[in-house]
């Protein structure tokens, strides 16, 4: 499947046939990779260029190492198209408003998706979650795990794979602001409560309903985070 390469800038060529057959399936997530030996050998380059290939390919979060065990694929199919992009698109070190502003864009209309595509179990997952989240908030924890499993399970509930993964890829950059966002009584109670009525609106199938308190939720979130007032404070980028 594997063949050898040109020198210049080999590490690339190594890449793109590496990102061909995870993209074709025929390298899939879980399987590991040769070792590093065998790949130098395979592609008839130096261990070095290999190793500059891996740390490209981990940083698309297509592959991860692990120590004294090897390189795994973690990425499906349908990751090496979307992982990339969302890659490319958002970094940790981006502006946290400007994330809210795109998540807010983006997470409405899955939410109307969602209540398309419901399905009862989905639905019954949706409402376990939630019962588990009002738990942890009358214990006193940060509900932050909780919290992201909503939102992840809406997006693949959107049957979309490139929103489901451009989501994830969000909510995951936005998890260290979610978790300090969440750290109050009066917040956690103001999320779990935002929470209840997307999951009324997407089980009713009322996708217009979905679209507006998911947007009515994030702002609450995003005025809590940044201490915006209604007519003042921050202003989002256009």
């Amino acid at each position: 499947m594997l063949k050898a390469v040109e020198k210049k800038r080999a590490y690339e060529d190594i890449v793109k046939q590496i990102f061909s057959l995870i993209e074709k399936g025929k390298l899939k997530r879980g399987d590991q990779l040769p070792v590093e030996r065998e790949l130098s050998e395979t592609f008839k380059v130096s261990r070095a260029t290999v190793r500059e290939a891996i740390f490209s390919l981990e940083s698309m979060r297509l592959v991860q190492r692990r120590q004294g065990d090897g390189t795994y694929v973690i990425a499906s199919s349908e990751d090496a198209l979307v992982q990339p992009l969302a890659t490319a698109l958002f970094h940790e070190k981006d502006d946290i408003i400007d994330i809210f502003f795109v998540r807010k864009i983006i997470e409405p209309e899955v939410a109307q998706l969602a209540s398309e595509n419901r399905t009862l179990e989905e639905i019954d997952e949706l409402e376990e979650i939630l019962k588990e989240q009002e738990k942890e908030v009358e214990s006193g924890k940060n509900p932050i795990d909780t919290d992201s499993e909503f939102h992840r399970l809406l997006a693949r509930m959107a049957r979309n794979r490139i929103l489901e993964r451009l989501l994830i890829t969000l909510v995951d950059l936005l998890g260290k602001t979610r978790e300090k966002y969440l750290q109050t009584e009066e917040r956690k109670q103001k999320s779990l409560h935002g929470h209840y009525e997307i999951l009324t609106a997407v089980k009713n199938g009322n996708g217009k309903a979905a679209r507006q308190v998911m947007r009515r939720h994030l702002e609450d979130v995003e005025n809590a985070v940044f201490n915006k007032r209604k007519g003042g404070g921050k202003k989002n980028p256009s």
